[in-house]
């Protein structure tokens, strides 16, 4: 939708964004391009055309910036900027130290993306070539273009919650993966208990079972689950269920469970490595699946800790 001068709700959101942008980056500031590592760091010196009005390489850790950022404001001024803006990428965790330095000093921080770094250096040269010192130019140049962005500020609620979401993310993305490792090495050595349940990774008690399978498969042979019986295999099944806090198991699955160990489709060479390799999994999945219910339950209490009293 656009009004009568046309333009657009898109184009105003962007023409406020380029806006807040300017503010950060305004005309009369000179740049500082930092290229950001462990215990090297490369600061440049730029002007708006990119040129290079001083460079300095400072082995110092990212709290200990505080002296480049007063080096690069002293020549700036010697330019004739009236003041100065940071630019740097917000890899790991360090940019978080800088932007803290900056806000101190009065300083506003601009983050480049990363990937618009790695393109902007094939825009160069066509090569993959990475240095320090051209990354620290290539930096500043895209907070020029203002082909960067305001980095959110963080308030320590807003800090907390951003971890444990992270914290989650890779939990969740842990415990899919183990899913499709068990579901492909099954399809491969075992496929008939992947009939056993509808949905068996969901299953409390195709679980149990697949877990007392494995615990008494010797070598890769189901037949001593078999010789086991129903009695003994529902007890046992059952014993496991109660042991993961779980109740109601159901009695079909167990029994589909037990008729599969009597099923020969898969490749019988490798039964043996791939079932000993499954029973390594369960243990390790049920640890990924509470800890993203732990993450939960803290972001739950800090939210109500935050909330009015």
């Amino acid at each position: 939708m656009s009004d009568r001068s046309g333009v657009s709700r898109g184009d105003r959101n962007r023409n406020a964004r380029l806006a807040r942008l300017r503010e950060a980056v305004p005309l009369c500031n000179a740049i500082a391009g930092i290229d950001l590592a462990d215990s090297k760091q490369m600061v440049v010196v730029t002007d708006h055309e990119s040129r290079v009005l001083a460079r300095r390489t400072f082995r110092r850790r990212a709290w200990e910036l505080g002296v480049a950022l007063d080096w690069a404001a002293a020549r700036a001024a010697a330019a004739g900027f009236a003041g100065l803006t940071v630019a740097a990428e917000p890899t790991g965790h360090r940019w978080r130290v800088l932007a803290q330095l900056a806000a101190g000093r009065g300083m506003p921080l601009v983050c480049v993306q990363p990937l618009m770094s790695a393109w902007a250096r094939r825009a160069e040269d066509l090569t993959f070539d990475k240095t320090d010192d051209k990354d620290a130019v290539l930096i500043a140049r895209l907070a020029a273009q203002l082909r960067c962005y305001l980095p959110e500020p963080a308030d320590e609620t807003w800090a907390r919650l951003r971890h444990l979401g992270i914290r989650r993310a890779r939990l969740v993305a842990e415990q899919t993966a183990q899913v499709q490792q068990m579901r492909d090495l099954l399809e491969c050595a075992w496929p008939a208990v992947l009939d056993a349940a509808r949905q068996p990774f969901k299953s409390t008690t195709w679980r149990a079972a697949l877990a007392v399978a494995l615990g008494r498969a010797a070598d890769g042979d189901l037949s001593h689950v078999t010789r086991l019986g129903h009695r003994r295999f529902d007890a046992a099944v059952r014993r496991q269920v109660a042991r993961w806090d779980a109740v109601h198991p159901w009695q079909e699955i167990i029994d589909a469970v037990l008729t599969a160990c009597a099923d020969p489709a898969g490749v019988p060479a490798l039964r043996h490595g791939t079932l000993e390799r499954v029973a390594l999994l369960p243990a390790g999945r049920r640890d990924t699946q509470a800890r993203p219910a732990d993450t939960e339950a803290l972001h739950g209490h800090r939210l109500g800790r935050a909330g009015p009293d």
